[in-house]
């Protein structure tokens, strides 16, 4: 994957909003296929990850409120992202994380909070593939729960 796709998918999370503006996340890029290999065989729910061009692993610091939000905030934004540039991605958090931490060097103070892998998926995305959603008259309300946006005595002022 060319190093500019990579940049490109880190930038989004540097910019992304976190608790009280903390910005207390770190990030580390895993791209020597060897490393990806054992962060894959270091995970309880993610070993597919070992196939993919490079993973992120996302740390937050437990002591802010908030952190695991926050490193949601930051795995959906870059996710967005390499969808949009016509990369896959999918995220896993169960993992072995005192072997994680030990193997990749994390601080006792911050947590391996998700895992990120990324890569050309077999067939080419363009961005504007639409995605399984239901539509937003079946899960947006209005003023309360049960009042539906489909129904038509209700609307959008």
């Amino acid at each position: 994957m060319p190093p500019d796709v990579k940049s490109k998918v880190l930038e989004p999370a540097r910019l992304t909003g976190s608790s009280s503006n903390t910005q207390h996340w770190c990030f580390i890029l895993i791209q020597d296929k060897k490393n990806i290999r054992r962060l894959a065989e270091e995970s309880t729910t993610g070993r597919w990850v070992g196939g993919d061009d490079f993973a992120i692993i996302v740390m937050t610091n437990p002591k802010i409120s908030g952190y695991m939000i926050d490193a949601c905030r930051a795995v959906q934004d870059r996710q967005l992202v390499a969808w949009d540039l016509g990369v896959g991605s999918c995220i896993f958090t169960g993992a072995n994380k005192e072997k994680v931490r030990k193997d990749f060097g994390i601080p006792p103070e911050l947590e391996p909070a998700a895992f990120l892998g990324f890569g050309y998926p077999a067939r080419k995305i363009t961005g504007k593939e639409k995605k399984n959603r239901s539509p937003l008259q079946e899960i947006a309300l209005i003023e309360r729960y049960g009042n539906r946006l489909s129904d038509p005595s209700r609307s959008l002022k």
